[in-house]
């Protein structure tokens, strides 16, 4: 099948890959619809792809090649400890991923696109729908209408596209929240005793009851940088609306907020990594809501989702990334083998759909497992946390998302 126009809605890292994948797939236009008018690249975001992902996705043509990338081995779990700065270690295991900027990202994959590729900023998507001769409607807030051969929901968890393929669906607050930062590496405090930075090339976890920390380097745009995610429930101050969870973006915590995070780096981190974290400017500190979703279908008419609009995953699966590069992979895939806009279509849902539900489900049972029912860590043998572990897998390779079906 050749030809075609196609409408990407969002122009994030899931936006910028179907575009690409749309162009090598022969679609004759692609337009890209991105609200935002201020530079996405800004956004300094930490994140991680599995190794084994990004070969696949690479040989793909999904992730260019160049784009800068940490690399790392191990996963410490720690948890505080009398005397002992940096925590005491209680289980490691292999962490074969490369950590990314999530600005660095998306301005390789932005590069990438093909310079046929029509990328309009400032575009506010305010609803899509099937027209009468089958095709897309793509409907703009100031009151144009525009018409494609399909239109892709690239529009994140708040997707204008997904109420059009799924109506009534919402992503749902999973009772916790993450705060979120990052700094600059050469700011990390020397361990006692002195000696290079401590486990560069390993993601650490702080374990406490009731949630859990990660912390790992990440690529900056001005060098390296060390990015953190604490997983913890919100104070219980108002600061947050509980039938709609509101994120505070970067420079916009409230002093509520500000403080219970202090008091959860003082009351449960060893010493080391709590005075690390509160080296991070509050330019660089946000709180973001956890929510997750799973969609009936990812496809209705023209309409396609791709990405967090087609399902939430928690981020303790490390996999947000690498799922909206094989969206993209499996949605060039399916128009080679397609004779019609409907074949592509049915071979998009059956091999993303069920892809999309496995990671939801994963990704629940580790936010289970590390916030809402944590174990007793500290009394715990590393046989015990092993089994812990693989009790959370439940029959799943790791975390980091799934092996593509050839």
């Amino acid at each position: 099948m050749q030809g075609g126009t196609v409408a990407v809605v969002g122009g994030s890292i899931a936006g910028c890959a179907f575009a690409s994948a749309a162009v090598r797939a022969g679609a004759d236009e692609v337009v890209v619809l991105e609200r935002t008018r201020g530079r996405l690249a800004d956004r300094g975001l930490g994140l991680c792809v599995h190794d084994d992902r990004a070969a696949e996705l690479a040989a793909a043509g999904a992730l260019p090649a160049g784009i800068p990338a940490h690399r790392l081995e191990r996963r410490r779990w720690v948890v505080r400890e009398p005397g002992a700065q940096g925590g005491r270690l209680i289980w490691e295991q292999p962490f074969p991923f490369h950590s990314y900027h999530w600005g660095l990202l998306w301005r390789g994959l932005r590069a990438a696109t093909p310079d046929g590729v029509r990328y309009r900023q400032g575009v506010t998507v305010a609803g899509v729908a099937a027209d009468a001769g089958g095709a897309a409607e793509v409907r703009t807030a100031d009151g144009a209408v525009e018409r494609y051969d399909l239109a892709v929901g690239a529009d994140g968890y708040r997707s204008v596209v997904r109420e059009a393929v799924c109506p009534g669906s919402r992503p749902h607050y999973a009772g916790y929240v993450c705060w979120r930062g990052n700094f600059d590496a050469a700011r990390l405090p020397e361990p006692d005793g002195g000696g290079a930075d401590p486990h560069p090339e390993a993601v650490t976890t702080v374990c406490f009851a009731g949630g859990s920390c990660v912390i790992y380097r990440i690529p900056g745009p001005d060098g390296p940088r060390v990015n953190w995610v604490l997983y913890a429930p919100p104070p219980r101050d108002g600061a947050l609306r509980y039938d709609d969870p509101t994120s505070f973006p970067p420079g916009a915590l409230t002093p509520e907020l500000s403080g219970h995070l202090r008091e959860l780096l003082e009351r449960e981190f060893p010493p080391y990594w709590g005075r690390a974290l509160t080296l991070t400017d509050p330019a660089d500190t946000f709180v973001q809501p956890i929510y997750d979703l799973e969609t009936a279908r990812t496809t209705a008419g023209r309409l396609l989702l791709a990405g967090d609009a087609a399902t939430v995953v928690r981020p303790h699966n490390t996999s947000g990334a690498a799922k909206a590069l094989q969206d993209a992979t499996a949605f060039a895939a399916a128009w080679r083998r397609a004779d019609s806009w409907e074949e592509l279509l049915d071979a998009y849902q059956a091999a993303r759909g069920p892809a999309g539900r496995d990671l939801v489900a994963l990704a629940r049972r580790l936010g289970r497992a590390q916030v809402e029912r944590t174990p007793p860590w500290a009394r715990m043998s590393r046989d015990e946390v092993a089994a812990w572990w693989r009790a959370q897998l439940a029959g799943a390779a790791g975390i980091g998302g799934q092996a593509m079906a050839p």
